[in-house]
């Protein structure tokens, strides 16, 4: 049978996920490689290793992504936003063993029928320009298949799988279908991330602040619609699984209640969006978020999202800074009913 430390492994994205990742491989006692597109981010870890927040800094092999060469036969955990899949993957071989940790849904990447992906229900922040990270909200990776797996792309998977829970810092948990994990991500990943990144606020504000509880959770409610209509398996990420959480939503005084409950876990985690709209000249995941939400719809109404996507389109277009104003903006270009 196979095993993933047969192999070069390389870990694409030094980010939150990609540097704690690297950590706990390393600590579990598998040599990786850290890959990543920013220069003095790989200075910074070749001089002073890689950390996480109240845990040892380890030193890694980090490189930059101009300097990877992928072999033939290799391990690739793709921990990279999905606007960059497209120059990662014209460079790996069809060989490599690729498992996407990722959010959101990149049709070119599907069409590569890789046979695992991981979930990351943990959010972890990285600093911009150095390799230390540290994890704002505890939660567990899943792992495991989106199709069929031969013998050796199994025992690869629970052989990654053991050494990433070997190291303890985030709850390791195998899945035999990763697909409905990764459309929960989604549901969540679609309401929090364009509306706190647009705003410019904490997550935890979209459960205090009127405006923004009102506009996340009737994104909640028509992203559960839209994934109910396309007929999409959801799975429990968190306390509640999705039927329950849309039976809270849609039920009188139990959605303040779930906002008082969810508050303190939200407040001070990072959005990985946020980022994107400062420093990343307009590029934004939001394809992958909203926009596979608004295809998977088709004729099925989502008025909410699509309003999303057109609002995100115009702030990070012509560069404006995150502000709160943003979402009045957008509650006012709703159809009346919506909130």
């Amino acid at each position: 049978m196979a095993d993933f430390s047969d192999k070069p492994v390389f870990i694409l994205g030094a980010g939150g996920i990609g540097t704690a990742l690297a950590w706990s491989l390393t600590r579990s006692g598998y040599p990786v490689t850290l890959v990543d597109a920013n220069p003095l981010k790989v200075a910074e870890g070749q001089k002073n290793g890689i950390s996480v927040d109240g845990y040892e800094t380890l030193q890694i092999p980090i490189i930059t992504f101009k300097e990877w060469v992928a072999p033939p036969e290799s391990f690739t955990l793709l921990c990279t936003k999905t606007y960059d899949n497209s120059v990662i993957l014209a460079r790996l071989p069809t060989s490599t063993f690729v498992v996407p940790i990722q959010n959101g849904f990149d049709p070119e990447l599907e069409l590569r029928d890789h046979g695992c992906e991981g979930i990351a229900s943990f959010v972890s922040e990285c600093q911009r320009d150095c390799p230390v990270t540290r994890i704002t909200r505890p939660g567990s990776l899943h792992i495991g298949s989106r199709r069929s797996l031969t013998d050796d792309e199994c025992s690869n998977l629970a052989s990654l799988a053991a050494a990433l829970g070997a190291a303890k810092l985030f709850t390791v948990e195998c899945v035999e279908d990763i697909r409905p994990y990764k459309a929960t991500k989604l549901l969540y990943n679609a309401a929090i991330s364009p509306l706190a990144a647009m705003a410019g606020v904490d997550n935890g504000e979209l459960l205090s602040d009127q405006l923004a509880k009102a506009l996340f959770f009737a994104l909640l409610l028509e992203n559960y619609a839209i994934l109910r209509h396309a007929k999409i398996p959801l799975a429990r990420i968190g306390p509640f699984h999705p039927d329950t959480v849309s039976l809270i939503l849609r039920t009188p005084w139990l959605p303040a209640l779930m906002a008082m409950f969810f508050r303190p876990s939200l407040h001070g985690t990072y959005c990985s969006m946020a980022p994107d709209f400062l420093i990343n000249q307009g590029r934004t995941e939001i394809d992958a978020y909203t926009g596979h939400l608004i295809r998977l719809a088709g004729d099925f109404p989502c008025p909410l999202n699509r309003a999303v996507l057109s609002l995100v389109g115009k702030v990070t277009g012509e560069g404006l800074k995150p502000q709160r104003k943003f979402l009045q903006h957008l509650a006012e270009s709703l159809p009346k009913g919506i909130l």
